[in-house]
Parts: structure tokens; sequence; C-alpha cells
């Protein structure tokens, strides 16, 4: 095993001219860690790849558009070389070491007189792991600290979070939910959960925990919203870190602003995590894009949770069937009749209807109709909540997987 006899350092690059020499997809890795250092980079290369054009075309960079000549080193801090020509790698190596400024070479790093370590983050912590050499290995033992952290399994008592977190689940499956929201999930010590939150979840939490049903069951028993607020509240001031775990996005008709006002007013501080809505993440899964080029350049997402002609209806239905594009519907099973009758005083009855049922889970089951069949086959189909109807010509693409 080799041995590893760097020194790891943290660099002070704000504001100290970095040299880069070489625009190829070395270049497009490195740059972006260098560029949020606040280092005045300066990249020296005859050409460079799209992504690397793309931060010269935002001001991250300077791009001197040649090759690398002699006095390039001078007045820098620090150099990367990583041209794919050995030869001026090593040209670039001497001159550094005759100036005295540290050169990672990226492609014989032995040659050079610093090395680039495997490098994550988590929560305002950088992580730097060496290992003589041995690339995968560093890389692999990065990514088990970082995952570890996220997960809780290391602790991170200094940044033991306060007050509330609205945490979007994801649509279902457990393996969608966003980093930072199992990450915070795992410093709970009230978890909050709706009906449509990733169960799965729960049953990794500690036995100290306290679990709270906050489920809402479509026409049947639900907790109030005033009750959900009021425990948000409760605990936080009781000093305990509190996750609302909800499913999708907290604030795609999730009430999740409605939770975050609550808090606010009672003074409780209030961290959101935004998730995979079921909107879209459930039909992607299902095969079906809500947009794709050349067939649709919109998509409006709807709440069913009135009826068109209700006059509690904030739709305008007579503006959403007149467009071409993709309509999502949520909460609608029970109304489907009733949205597709709307939509077809704009759209032809022939109109593509997917419907996705308990999308993301391993229950989920994928039908497709027509607007003018839609009520018939829910009826059939025996469709229940919580279902997604995406229509539009999009729910008529075929797809490998739907």
């Amino acid at each position: 095993m080799p041995f590893e006899q760097h020194y790891l350092a943290g660099l002070d690059l704000r504001g100290r001219r970095v040299l880069v020499v070489g625009g190829g997809t070395v270049a497009q890795r490195r740059l972006p860690r260098l560029i949020a250092s606040g280092a005045a980079v300066e990249l020296v290369s005859p050409s460079v790849t799209p992504a690397v054009q793309g931060m010269v075309d935002a001001g991250e960079l300077t791009w001197h558009q040649r090759r690398f000549q002699p006095g390039d080193v001078e007045g820098a801090w620090y150099v990367v070389a990583c041209t794919s020509n050995v030869e001026v790698n090593t040209q670039i190596g001497d001159e550094a070491l005759a100036q005295r400024v540290f050169c990672v070479r990226a492609d014989i790093a032995v040659e050079g007189t610093a090395v680039t370590p495997a490098v994550g983050t988590h929560d305002g912590l950088v992580l730097g792991v060496l290992a003589g050499g041995e690339h995968r290995r560093s890389a692999a033992v990065r990514d088990g600290l970082v995952a570890a952290l996220r997960d809780g399994r290391i602790a991170d008592q200094a940044l033991k979070p306060a007050g509330v977190a609205l945490v979007g689940g994801g649509p279902g499956d457990p393996e969608l939910i966003t980093v930072q929201g199992k990450r915070l999930l795992a410093h709970a010590d009230v978890v909050v959960a709706d009906r449509l939150a990733p169960r799965e979840l729960l049953e990794d939490l500690p036995a100290h925990v306290e679990v709270v049903d906050a489920a809402k069951i479509p026409y049947g028993r639900a907790a109030t919203q005033e009750f959900i607020n009021q425990t948000l509240i409760d605990r936080a001031k009781e000093g305990k870190f509190v996750v609302r775990l909800k499913g999708g996005d907290p604030y795609v008709f999730g009430r999740g602003f409605e939770e975050l006002l609550a808090c606010a007013e009672a003074g409780i501080p209030v961290t959101v995590v935004p998730g995979v809505t079921s909107a879209f993440g459930v039909p992607a899964l299902a095969g079906v894009p809500v947009t794709h080029r050349g067939v649709a350049h919109e998509v409006v997402v709807v709440s069913g949770h009135v009826a068109p002609d209700d006059p509690r209806s904030l739709v305008d239905w007579s503006a959403i069937a007149r467009l071409k594009g993709t309509v999502v519907l949520m909460m609608a099973v029970e109304r489907a009749g009733a949205f597709a009758a709307a939509l077809m005083e704009g759209r032809p009855a022939s109109t593509p209807v997917a419907v996705i049922q308990e999308g993301s889970t391993a229950s989920q089951r994928v039908f497709r109709s027509t607007l003018d069949s839609l009520a018939a086959d829910m009826e059939k189909w025996e469709v229940r909540p919580p279902a997604i109807i995406v229509v539009g010509p999009v729910a008529g693409i075929a797809s490998a997987n739907s």
C-alpha cells in the first residue's frame, strides 16, 4: 500500500492569481472549485470545452487563447498543468518549481509539487482525502464520509439544526428524497409526517424520535391544518428540532407556505427543503415526459381539489382548455370526468391521457386513455388516490418503460 507523504493544507486563494494551463475536460473538472474559492483564475489554452467557454462567458475566469509561454507562471500563487502534452506539462512544472510556486500535474501527479485531494463538502465542511495516488480509493473514502455525515451515521452535533424544517419527501420512493432532506431527517427529534410522505423513511428513525401522524385521507379522516401548525410550534418551543415530512414538494399544493407563516408568526425559524414534485416526477417514472421537443412548449399543474364549476375554483378552465401543451391534474380522481369535460371545450376528445396511480412505489399502476373515455376508464380501472392525470400529446408518446 503506497505511503501518503503529502502535507494536507487549505489554501486561501481569494483574489489571488491561479494559472490553469489546458482547457479540456480535466480543466473543466478542476475549474469550478477554484472559481468557488474566489481565486482570480487565468486560463491559458488554444481551445476550451463548451462548458469552460460558458465559464468564460459568465466572467468567472480570464481566458488567454494561446499556448503556454515562458513567463506565464510569474505572479501566480498556484498552478494547474492539465494539457494533453507531457512535455508542456513538464515545462510548466519546471517553471513553477524555479519560482517556488506549487504546481499540480494532472497527467503525472508525482511530478508535481502539489496534488489535488478527493474533495467533498457537507454543511460548511470541506473534506479532503489523499491516498498515495490511489484516486479510486481516495474518492471512495471521500464519498463514504460525506454520505455518512449526510445520513447522520457520523454525528455532527456542532451543526444541530433548530426550529422546523419543511422537507419535501418526493413522490413516494424513499430513494427520491433530497440529500439535505435525508440529512435533516436524521437530526429530527420530532417528525410530523403526511400520509403521502415516504413511509420507509420512518422505519430508519431512532426509537427516541416522536412521529406525529398528520395524515389527510381523501374523503376521510384528516388532521386539521390548525393541529399541524400548532404541533410544529409547540414541539419547536420545547427546544426540539421538528421535521415536517411531506409528500412531493412542500410548495406544490402542499400547504407548506401556510405552515411557514404560522411558524414565522410564532418566532420559529424554518428551513425549507424542496422535494421532487409528484406532478413531474411521477409521470417521468411512468415513461411520460411532461414536455418534449416539438410536442409541448408548456406544462400547467392544476389542483383538482374543487370542480370546474365550483365557485371556489381559481382556475380559468376555458384558458386551460385552449392550451396545446400538457396539463397535469393533481387530486383529481373523484372529479376526473368533470375536468375532462371542461378540457374538451377547447381540446379534441381524442386527446391522449395518462393516469398514474401510486407513482414511484411498488404499487404503481399506469393507464392510457383519452379525454372522452377518461371517466369510464377510471371507473373500470378502479383508480384510487393518489393518482396523477397527464393530459396532452405527451401522454400519447410511447417509451421503452411505459
